[in-house]
């Protein structure tokens, strides 16, 4: 049984225990005469509620059970059965089985053998039995009309039997049926207490690190350790807060069917709808940021891109075309894939549409890239359709797609080929309320940057400088491994006035907005921490460079960039940018079409194996003395900027046959970040970082090894970091 199936299955005990209880609430309200035909209704749909869902999870003897009761409740409803003890007996009895049916599903995950003929029958002699009664002239009976009491003697010896034995077998089942432990398990929580909570557990992470601050300065042994544990208790309280307010993006796929079905039939398209990933698991509250605008990409797609049948056998295409829309984590956060074989969007057709309205100038237009021109689908006002309709056709809809996105943090991208199809990349960070920073200086003030967003930090020094920074028409260019990134002095965006600092040293962030990668210059880097994310104040909403704020661990405040809204108001990845097209023109046209990189660290285990891991969650690179080294139980572990970090030698989880052992006093670490504690990797010799499209072939020998790939010609294990740094972790929480 696959695993969402298995959450529908949990999701249906639990429903039908609290469902059942409401049952016999309303029932025993019914006959005592206290309630009146709202009451049957309400039963009624809680028999047809669970009936339905038997039937969808193919359990056919539950539901024929709940049929046979639904049928006694609609000659109750009628006016064709009157309440009584023995009609109620009988409900509850249903209600009963009902229970030991679904026990019986959750312990073996299968519907009982038991048809439960007999007591259908007797339902169903029940209802042929009772003499009709009169319908109430109202639609509400009055309740002194309901009996309350068994019938009169001059029932048929039948039901008085079944009235005697009823209650006797009730009482056999309020000792015998184990109530469900799902339902036991599970209670509903309001998503505003959630929130709460989550507010507080922030309060308390913000304490946490003041308190670690202190702890760095103190020789008070005690105190570290104290300080060392509520750092542990605190990351662990926060990772069980943060599930509870995660749900399946299954929750908003699945009201995708429903949607390319009705948009499909009012084109007068055939569309296959794929999904993928459903379990993958997103914030409750950037799962509700990003429904609308996943709506609209699959409407556009079916609308726009997909093509008719008859247009898609012109193109000897099959007549119904596919939409394949996949959710899945990556680099620490959640990735929503949105693809189409359709007809793509056509270049000429967005030009002629944006110098049309007045959306951009003809001398800008002829600047830009392909890439770029697709972009402009993003623009305010620009729509493709042919005419407007009740699902497009009106300019609006795309720009506030990605204004939605960016809302959140997120990022929207978008490749397009004529004729093959488009596909939408929608990035979305798995949380807002707590978040992995670097903790970067200028002028004197502190900053925070978001990690999502960073790719790697280079310090030049001396000669450094006049090599790797140039100048292309008074834009500043850094040359990283052959490749021109555009240049931003932070000072400069702060106050435009200050003039570029001529210091022997250049620290700098490389970071990325929308897939276009940049360098922000600042004065000093610290290290990276999880921060407590702050909104601004009413009066700095206009400073679009800034996210939010943040309390650090000394009690100052650190202002949190805006990566992209950084990127933005310097001309990085905006279409007015004229410098900027210089400066790619420069560096060349194949550079911007780089896409789907990934930034791998590169070490080595003695002189001839290659190595890689993904430096999505590697913090820092560290050299620490092999005296330093500590041992935990069984696991080597070392002191880390106040914390206990474990140690893996990568060379005790990968095959290293020919790798000599290097003997030396010195050890290299690469300290990896994973859901807020760090372990420490330890290699040999730390080679590179380079960013290159890689294609894994798959491991089948050790558990730390994800594949191999081939990376500036070498053979290269990709080690599986994860895996390895998260079973650490959990040894040493032990």
């Amino acid at each position: 049984m696959n695993e969402e199936l298995d959450n529908v299955i949990k999701l249906f005990l639990v429903e039908t225990n609290e469902n059942l209880n409401q049952f016999e609430l309303e029932l025993i309200a019914l006959e005592k005469g206290s309630a009146g035909e709202e009451t049957i209704q309400v039963l009624f749909r809680i028999l047809h509620s669970f009936k339905g869902t038997c039937g969808f999870l193919g359990y056919p003897r539950l539901e024929k059970l709940a049929h046979a009761g639904e049928n006694l409740l609609f000659h109750l409803r009628e006016g064709n059965v009157k309440i009584s003890t023995t009609i109620t007996n009988l409900l509850m009895k249903m209600s009963d089985l009902i229970r030991g049916g679904i026990n019986h599903i959750e312990k073996d995950r299968k519907e009982p053998e038991s048809d439960n003929a007999d007591f259908i029958a007797q339902i169903e002699e029940t209802i042929k039995n009772s003499s009709p009664a009169s319908k109430p002239a109202s639609k509400e009976p009055a309740p002194e009309k309901m009996e309350n009491t068994p019938e009169k003697s001059d029932n048929t010896p039948e039901k008085i039997q079944i009235a005697a034995e009823i209650p006797e077998a009730v009482r056999e089942n309020m000792e015998n049926i184990q109530k469900s432990s799902i339902a036991d398990a599970t209670i509903h929580v309001d998503v505003e207490l959630l929130d709460r909570i989550m507010n507080h557990v922030g309060e308390l992470v913000l304490a946490r690190n003041q308190v670690l601050q202190h702890s760095l300065k103190s020789d008070d042994h005690a105190f570290i350790a104290n300080a060392q544990k509520l750092n542990l208790i605190t990351t662990k309280l926060q990772e069980v807060v943060m599930k509870t307010r995660m749900q399946p993006v299954s929750n908003v796929l699945n009201q995708l069917p429903r949607v390319v079905r009705d948009v499909s039939q009012a084109c007068g398209k055939e569309v296959e709808l794929l999904l993928e990933g459903g379990e993958t698991e997103l914030d409750k509250t950037l799962l509700e940021a990003v429904r609308d605008p996943l709506l609209h990409i699959v409407r556009n797609a079916v609308d726009h891109g997909i093509e008719s049948p008859k247009e898609r056998e012109k193109k000897n295409k099959p007549r119904k075309g596919t939409l394949t829309v996949k959710a899945f984590h990556e680099s620490g956060q959640v990735i929503v894939e949105i693809s189409d074989d359709g007809a793509g969007i056509q270049l000429e057709k967005i030009k002629e549409i944006a110098l049309q309205k007045g959306l951009i100038t003809a001398e800008k237009l002829a600047r830009l890239n392909e890439r770029e021109i697709t972009n402009l689908i993003f623009l305010p006002g620009l729509s493709t359709a042919g005419q407007v309709t009740k699902v497009s056709g009106r300019g609006v809809g795309m720009d506030v797609v990605r204004t939605n996105v960016e809302k959140i943090g997120g990022a929207i991208d978008l490749h397009s080929r004529p004729d093959r199809g488009t596909t939408i990349i929608i990035k979305i960070p798995l949380t807002l309320a707590i978040v992995p920073a670097l903790i970067v200086s200028c002028n004197d003030d502190l900053y925070a940057i978001p990690q999502l967003s960073l790719l790697e930090l280079v310090r030049l020094e001396g000669d450094q400088i006049k090599e790797m920074v140039d100048t292309i028409q008074g834009a500043p260019v850094y040359r990283l491994r052959g490749e021109l990134l555009p240049l931003v002095y932070l000072n400069k965006v702060l106050d435009p006035q200050s003039a570029v600092r001529n210091d022997n040293s250049l620290n700098m962030v490389i970071l990325q907005a929308e897939n276009h990668p940049f360098g922000l210059v600042v004065d000093q880097i610290f290290d990276t921490e999880e921060i407590v994310v702050k909104p601004l104040s009413k009066k700095l909403k206009y400073l679009n460079y800034y996210s939010g704020a943040t309390i650090m661990g000394d009690g100052k405040v650190a202002l949190i960039l805006d990566v992209l809204g950084l990127a933005r108001l310097c001309n990085v990845v905006t279409t007015d940018q004229d410098e900027l097209a210089a400066v790619k023109a420069a560096a060349g046209d194949e550079q911007t079409a780089r896409r789907n990189l990934t930034t791998l660290l590169l070490f080595r285990l003695g002189e001839s194996n290659q190595m890689a891991v993904d430096l999505g969650a590697v913090a820092r690179l560290e050299e620490f003395a092999s005296a330093d080294i500590e041992s935990a139980g069984d696991r080597e572990v070392i002191q880390y900027r106040g914390l206990i970090i474990p140690l893996i030698r990568i060379r005790d989880h990968v095959q290293h046959r020919h790798s000599e052992v290097v003997d030396s006093d010195r050890i290299q670490v690469v300290v990896y970040n994973h859901s807020g504690r760090s372990a420490g990797l330890v290699v040999d010799t730390i080679v590179d970082i380079i960013q290159d499209q890689v294609s894994i072939e798959k491991a089948d020998a050790s558990e730390g090894i994800l594949g191999t790939a081939i990376i500036q010609k070498r053979v290269t294990q990709i080690i599986d970091a994860e895996r390895l740094v998260a079973r650490a972790l959990n040894e040493i929480g032990k």
